[in-house]
């Protein structure tokens, strides 16, 4: 367990840390949900076991590296169907089913609703807890740089994806992102339209990210992207 950390966020839902990245545990009455399995530095079944003995759905918000790392410590996760090409070149042969977009999940005396939200990968999912008005964001909101390069990235569909959560955040009060600081205000949606937008216009200008990668950072209000170098 030394390779996570667990920060409890009420009696029935934690973050588990794990250096840069983080999952998520939610527990019910009748089964609990796992939103994504970290980047596989160690023993995370043991780790969720110690907190729930509830039944456990793993969910991958997307199938990127560090969100499937511990997949093979569960069954075999959830993920939008959008998102099934890459898991499958990522993780050839391994078992997956499909959640769609609307999708309500019941635990028991919570339900979660999967809300589509492409742009970061094609078929990146958020994760709606209903009754604790808390919205588990995966790679899609977060304060640190968001990865916008590469393939399968989309600027135009994450703005539109943005938009769509901010037409929602009527019904949450909480933003948990996978990366960088949690919880989140709604407002941070904002923030990232203004940056989203910036960029779009060339009104920002490129700066040298923090640590080498093939990306520029598009930084304002707080927020940033990491863009494709030309």
């Amino acid at each position: 367990m030394d390779a996570y950390q667990v920060v409890q966020i009420d009696e029935s839902t934690w973050a588990i840390e794990e250096g840069m990245v983080r999952s998520y545990l939610l527990a019910g009455t009748e089964r609990a949900m796992l939103i994504d399995s970290g980047n596989g530095a160690g023993d995370l079944r043991s780790v969720v076991e110690s907190l729930t003995n509830k039944p456990v759905m793993l969910v991958n918000t997307h199938a990127d590296g560090d969100h499937t790392g511990c997949n093979d410590q569960f069954d075999p996760p959830y993920l939008h169907p959008a998102e099934f090409a890459s898991f499958e070149e990522r993780n050839p042969g391994k078992p997956h089913l499909p959640i769609p977009d609307n999708a309500r999940l019941y635990l028991g005396d919570r339900w979660v609703e999967v809300l589509l939200v492409p742009g970061h990968t094609c078929g990146s999912i958020a994760l709606l807890d209903e009754e604790r008005r808390y919205l588990f964001s995966g790679d899609t909101v977060a304060a640190s740089p968001i990865f916008m390069f590469g393939r399968e990235r989309s600027l135009y569909a994450f703005r539109a994806s943005l938009e769509r959560l901010q037409r929602q955040a009527e019904y949450y009060d909480k933003i948990y992102p996978a990366h960088g600081p949690m919880p989140q205000a709604p407002e941070i949606l904002d923030r990232l339209l203004g940056c989203v937008d910036a960029c779009l216009t060339g009104k920002l200008e490129p700066q040298e990210p923090p640590f080498p990668m093939p990306a520029m950072l598009y930084g304002l209000g707080g927020v940033g992207l990491l863009l494709q170098k030309d």
